[in-house]
């Protein structure tokens, strides 16, 4: 009897702790309720808004008619580019294609005269489920158009092309994009549980009132863990081109000097975690659930133009996403810094803006 009122009583404790604590009621409460919802939205297997460019060599009333047949749903977005065929694949590094259809000029001749009529069909194929949910659709509304317009029974017939991924290996999509990944969780995690542990020791009052200045207490928390995430990414791509066999064919020189300008970001997160969190267990939550939103709204499984509207507006305050199309492209597309000047120049405001943030608010708790 007397062991069960003990256990009641700490369990009444307990309870009471939780709930005095606002900010484990936020955590408790709040944080599963906003996962849930961002897991419905933003995980969409659904593959929608494929941005297309048409290249019309045929310019007839029949390819007219067969363009329309993509536009008539949401699948495809359908734009003509005014550029040579042969500068198409710059618009697939400069992530503005998703695939690209080519009709000859001989369409329309071809299918007057009974003959077959091949159509090019090409697919980024960095993202193989993608890509081969694509060509499906495709497939379907080129048979659908036969059935519709012609007699013949396969008059219209597609010539598929995976670029960038031939075989369409998942893997080759994957690794790049857990590079991207370790380096923003684990920096974040690291820098601020580091300096939570300080406030929580009470050695970070002493340190402060040293000699030593916030500039030089900032610098010496964050560069042994900008040191370790360089580290964890080429670990990571080691492994991946070593044991995984994954292409890599743009610069090195460029993924870390781009890398180095993210880094300002994620250890700016991290340090703005240590500033709202008293314990490190919540510096190890809130880091867990950034990291987390992190990835689900960066296109990591699924493509952003699939997610809801709002999702997709959200998805712009992620810097994860830049980065993952930054490593994405120079890992399988080998893009150069003019093809991810609109990633990079996010990734510079992201850095500047955040990290400046963080250091202000780090140095004003600390006074």
């Amino acid at each position: 009897m007397g062991r069960r009122r003990t256990v009641l009583a700490l369990v009444k404790k307990e309870f009471l702790q939780v709930f005095r604590d606002k900010m484990m009621i936020r955590l408790i409460f709040v944080a599963p309720i906003l996962q849930l919802l961002l897991l419905g939205y933003a995980v969409n297997l659904d593959v929608r808004l494929i941005y297309t460019a048409v290249f019309d060599h045929d310019r007839t009333e029949i390819s007219r008619e067969f363009l329309r047949s993509f536009s008539a749903d949401d699948y495809f977005v359908i734009d003509a580019p005014d550029i040579p065929i042969t500068q198409a694949e710059k618009g697939f590094r400069e992530n503005r294609y998703n695939a690209a259809l080519v009709i000859p000029e001989d369409f329309s001749e071809r299918l007057e005269a009974g003959q077959e009529a091949r159509v090019g069909f090409w697919v980024d194929g960095t993202n193989a489920n993608a890509a081969g949910i694509a060509i499906g659709y495709a497939g379907l509304i080129t048979q659908k158009f036969n059935e519709r317009m012609t007699p013949l029974e396969r008059p219209i017939t597609l010539h598929k092309k995976f670029l960038y991924n031939p075989e369409a290996k998942t893997i080759y999509f994957m690794v790049p994009a857990i590079v991207a990944t370790l380096l923003t969780s684990l920096t974040v995690m690291l820098t601020s549980m580091a300096i939570v542990r300080e406030r929580e020791m009470g050695t970070l009052e002493q340190v402060m009132v040293t000699p030593i200045s916030t500039p030089a207490f900032i610098m010496g928390k964050t560069i042994p863990f900008a040191i370790l995430g360089f580290i964890e990414i080429t670990v990571a791509l080691a492994v991946g081109i070593a044991w995984f066999r994954i292409p890599f064919v743009g610069s090195p020189l460029l993924l870390y000097s781009l890398a180095f300008v993210y880094l300002f970001t994620v250890l700016g997160v991290g340090m703005f975690i240590s500033t709202i969190s008293h314990t490190q267990q919540q510096a190890m939550f809130f880091g867990w659930f950034f990291s987390v939103f992190a990835i689900l709204t960066s296109g990591f499984f699924t493509p952003v133009a699939n997610m809801p509207a709002v999702v997709r507006y959200i998805t712009l305050a992620n810097p994860l996403q830049y980065f993952m199309k930054i490593v994405r492209g120079i890992i399988m597309k080998g893009a150069t810094a003019g093809d991810l000047y609109r990633e990079i120049a996010a990734m510079f405001v992201f850095g500047a803006v955040i990290f400046s943030f963080s250091w202000i608010r780090f140095s004003k708790r600390t006074k």
